[in-house]
């Protein structure tokens, strides 16, 4: 895969050298890292590069491109499709999904209101993080989460640190539960699944519709706020299975709550580098309390990519 879903959201000074980037290099771009008056940057799955003006990747930032506060305010400017106040609540969190499911960080300078972050003014850092499809990576964690007696999955939290394959994985979980890829399971037929996906990074959604595949029998909630959206999808759609990503505020675990108590199996996600971690934050720490997550994933990326550290079983 190249980086050309992402070449239509740069200004023509800097398309035109990440287009010339090496296919092998961009086949193992993550991110791509933009930021005012410093050498633009191409993290991949081995490390890093700064890009050169021919599109020659660099081992030290002299001699690469330098973004300039023109670029950066065009780039804003296609992000937020030349309307930045229809973004403002995006702009506010610090971050813009586009289409695709590509997620984009911001940095600048914020405005406070109540001591509280109102907007990002004059945005000069901007972290474009590459949404990518790799079926068949859920095989890897399937096996180790599935209730044979019930014929379905555990209540299962996925716990890695940042860019450790998180949302990939949960995609591809979905993606198999929801068109019955049980690997020998002895038990056949897919389950309805509900994703709701804050952020469009999981299905990618366009205009409500997934852009990945999450399986034939999954409904997504695209740009709900995960609490609100899990207790719709409940009352709404009767999923078996839910999705959400990135938990960890408290309606989040009320939501979470509603859903075991209506009969719904839960797979979710949290940021930790192991699960001792992750219960540091109050919220896991009350849901694992209360045994709400009978298992518990931590994964880790190597150089052979996203493999899974260690499987807790709680009962």
């Amino acid at each position: 895969m190249s980086l050309m879903p992402i070449l239509t959201l740069l200004p023509p000074a800097l398309r035109e050298p990440v287009a010339r980037l090496p296919a092998e290099l961009q086949k193992r771009a993550e991110e791509l890292r933009i930021r005012e008056g410093r050498p633009l940057e191409i993290v991949h799955s081995e490390g890093y590069a700064f890009v050169g003006p021919n599109g020659n990747p660099l081992g030290q930032a002299a001699g690469s491109c330098i973004p300039t506060r023109e670029d950066c305010a065009k780039l804003l400017e296609l992000l937020t499709r030349h309307s930045i106040y229809s973004y403002e609540e995006e702009l506010k969190r610090g971050y813009i999904t586009v289409e695709g499911g590509h997620r984009v960080g911001l940095a600048g300078r914020t405005v406070l209101e109540e001591s509280r972050v109102k907007q990002i003014r004059d945005v000069s850092g901007f972290n474009i993080r590459i949404a990518r499809e790799v079926t068949g990576c859920g095989r890897k964690v399937l096996p180790h989460i599935m209730d044979y007696g019930e014929r379905n999955v555990h209540h299962t939290l996925i716990v890695s640190p940042p860019q450790h394959g998180k949302t990939t994985m949960i995609r591809d979980l979905a993606r198999m539960i929801s068109s019955g890829e049980w690997p020998e399971a002895g038990f056949a037929g897919g389950r309805k699944v509900g994703i709701v996906d804050e952020r469009s990074e999981i299905a990618a959604g366009v205009r409500g519709v997934p852009r990945f595949d999450v399986g034939p029998r999954t409904d997504v909630m695209d740009g709900c706020p995960k609490s609100e959206g899990m207790i719709m999808m409940i009352r709404s759609m009767s999923p078996e299975v839910l999705v959400a990503d990135e938990i960890g505020r408290p309606e989040d675990a009320y939501a979470i709550h509603e859903a075991v108590h209506a009969g719904i199996r839960v797979i979710a996600t949290a940021h930790g580098s192991s699960l001792e971690d992750a219960l540091r934050r109050p919220v896991l720490r009350e849901l694992a309390e209360d045994r709400v997550f009978r298992r518990v994933v931590v994964l880790r990326k190597g150089p052979g990519g996203v493999s899974v550290e260690s499987v807790s079983e709680i009962e």
